[in-house]
């Protein structure tokens, strides 16, 4: 069997895991509105469905490398190209989410408002690295990605951040989710790249990513003196552990087709769930509990679950019953993904220019819910207007 570059049902599943990602970012701070919608505190020992979200994205992007480095092999990349591609998407998403983190102590007295640097910053993101069609003139797009480059210069130059009694210029706090994101994609990349798509190497790599998840918590490493960077981990193994399970999942799937065993991807996805939600409230009582703000195996291990099972669910309708069509109308949140993610930093500072606000309905309680699902619906559909006139971001 060999690995498609677009798969039905990891598109919808993205698409709907990008969805929901703009709505509950959207809700945050809607008062009114059900605490199960939102992120559980810091504190809770709990989930919300918008601690479901960014797992899940993770999840889908381990699903997708197989897909998309199979497909460079087989049209005859070598390796060390792959390797280089990996290495420089990893470093654009981990410089982007390093922007969008600082965005975050951006200080009132710097020279520009945050709403025009934020604003500045993402257009630069869309001039440099757009997948400009084919037929575009090699001069107009050298012209359009060497603006981009000038116009992030100038803001990075232009950034002022804490306060002004202590400023500070662009510095690390931390990757920010398109970061996170990055360094889980650029660890399981190289290792599913030079495993050669051996399953016992992928579950392996899991399983160590879960041990490390552990140990943060446990500390029975305790000659690492309780570092969160494991062996050039960025953070504590959590974020790449919901990768590496997307790529057993995906890799155990073409096995299975490939040996013509079908039915049993179904036996294999149910009894890995039971075991992680076992295992996940096992772990509950000895972790701080399940805390997506903690990082707690817990945590790591019932989102997996959920993950799996959602996936199976996706695969079962999208793959093998054609009903793509449920999910048309948010289909371009799952094809130009990065879009849609970057379209709020420009509609929130635009908005908050206008100095026009929502009518009162509209800011808490169901009505706040109604807005925030309208809003995402929005975002989706001008990713699509835009991807029909060849504008989207491909990194």
């Amino acid at each position: 069997m060999k690995f498609k570059d677009r798969v039905q049902s990891i598109d919808i599943f993205r698409a709907v895991t990008m969805f929901l990602m703009i709505f509950v970012n959207d809700v945050e701070g809607t008062p009114g509105v059900p605490g199960w919608i939102q992120h559980a505190g810091e504190q809770t020992d709990g989930l919300g469905l918008a601690d479901i979200v960014f797992p899940a994205f993770l999840f889908i992007v381990g699903l997708s490398i197989p897909h998309a480095i199979q497909g460079r092999l087989q049209r005859g990349q070598s390796k060390s190209k792959i390797t280089g591609y990996i290495i420089s998407r990893s470093l654009i998403l981990i410089f982007i989410g390093f922007m969008h983190a600082n965005m975050e102590t951006y200080s009132d007295s710097a020279p520009i408002p945050l709403t025009w640097w934020e604003i500045q910053i993402t257009l630069s993101f869309f001039f440099i690295w757009m997948d400009y069609p084919r037929h575009t003139s090699k001069i107009l797009v050298y012209i359009l990605r060497g603006a981009g480059v000038a116009l992030l210069i100038a803001m990075c130059l232009l950034y002022k951040g804490g306060t002004p009694q202590a400023p500070t210029w662009l510095h690390f706090t931390w990757w920010g989710i398109l970061g996170l994101i990055g360094w889980a994609y650029l660890l399981c990349a190289l290792i599913y790249l030079y495993s050669d798509n051996n399953l016992l190497i992928l579950v392996f790599a899991w399983v160590l990513f879960l041990l490390f998840n552990l140990d943060f918590h446990f500390g029975w490493l305790g000659f690492l003196n309780g570092s969160q960077n494991y062996m050039g981990l960025a953070g504590n193994g959590a974020m790449q552990a919901f990768t590496a399970s997307g790529l057993v999942i995906s890799c155990m799937y073409s096995w299975f087709m490939r040996n013509k065993q079908p039915k049993l991807i179904w036996m294999a996805l149910v009894m890995l769930s039971l075991i992680l939600f076992n295992m996940g409230f096992i772990v509950r009582y000895f972790s701080g509990g399940i805390s997506k703000a903690n990082d707690t195996p817990s945590w790591v291990m019932i989102c997996t679950a959920i993950n799996i099972l959602a996936y199976g669910a996706f695969m079962f309708f999208m793959d093998m019953k054609r009903k793509e069509n449920w999910f048309s109308l948010i289909k371009p949140a799952g094809t130009s993904t990065l879009t849609c993610y970057l379209l709020p930093f420009l509609f929130y500072p635009l908005y908050q220019m206008t100095n026009w606000g929502y009518p009162d309905w509209a800011t808490h309680g169901i009505g706040g819910l109604i807005r925030c699902l309208l809003f995402a619906f929005l975002m989706v559909w001008l990713a699509g207007v835009l991807e029909r006139r060849h504008i989207k971001l491909k990194i």
